[in-house]
């Protein structure tokens, strides 16, 4: 049986590998999926969104964290493309990019 990624887990943004038969998984694993258990109850009654994303201050601020970095790696690769830098640096910037605003993606 072959496995590839398909989706991302709705609480935490990790990547999920799924197989090709069954039902997509929501979560990555049990824990995410407990927590969005928990979530989805402490929100009922309240008037917020059932689907709504509450981020703590601190996660909020990582968060922050996580798109400034990847913005200045954006930077980074618009200067050196600029310059005229050379494909093996180019490569190194861009893959440090992608690895950022993958990081960035996760809400937690």
């Amino acid at each position: 049986m072959s496995r590839r990624v398909l989706s991302c887990c709705q609480w935490c943004g990790r990547e999920i590998a799924e197989s090709e038969i069954g039902r997509r998984r929501r979560y990555c694993r049990q824990s995410c999926r407990q927590r969005a258990y928990e979530h989805r109850n402490s929100v009922k009654g309240t008037g917020i969104p059932e689907d709504s994303v509450v981020l703590s201050a601190q996660e909020v601020s990582d968060l922050s964290d996580r798109w400034f970095a990847a913005r200045c790696a954006a930077e980074d690769v618009a200067t050196a493309v600029a310059e005229g830098a050379e494909m093996v640096e180019l490569a190194d910037l861009t893959a440090t990019l992608v690895a950022l605003t993958r990081e960035a993606e996760r809400l937690r």
